[in-house]
């Protein structure tokens, strides 16, 4: 049997909760084991600018930040089960990747 492990990647924290709830959800509905929605490490990514354009007088930042936010789900990896969560409309600000191992 196989054993399919799925990573999601979004800058919006809003919609990657909700997409994971829904893959959880496909799973309970199907009857399929999982681990839960595991959360890992959020990457920051700061970009530092220069507010003066001409680059004369003081010298005054802006720093623009970014967090990508990444969940992970573990379940058994069955046909119907990965069809449904094929279905599932996912945004185009969320990346999905799904990898299978054997058990």
């Amino acid at each position: 049997m196989q054993k399919a492990r799925i990573t999601l990647t979004s800058p919006s924290y809003a919609t990657l909760s909700d997409i994971c709830s829904k893959i959880v959800d496909v799973a309970d509905k199907t009857g399929v084991k999982h681990s839960g929605v595991i959360p890992l490490p959020t990457k920051k990514l700061l970009v530092p600018t220069r507010k003066s354009p001409c680059g004369g007088g003081t010298e005054t930042y802006e720093r623009w930040q970014m967090r990508v936010h990444k969940r992970m789900i573990d379940m058994v990896s069955d046909d119907r089960t990965l069809r449904r969560v094929m279905r599932i409309d996912i945004p185009e600000d969320v990346q999905i990747k799904i990898d299978f191992k054997d058990k």
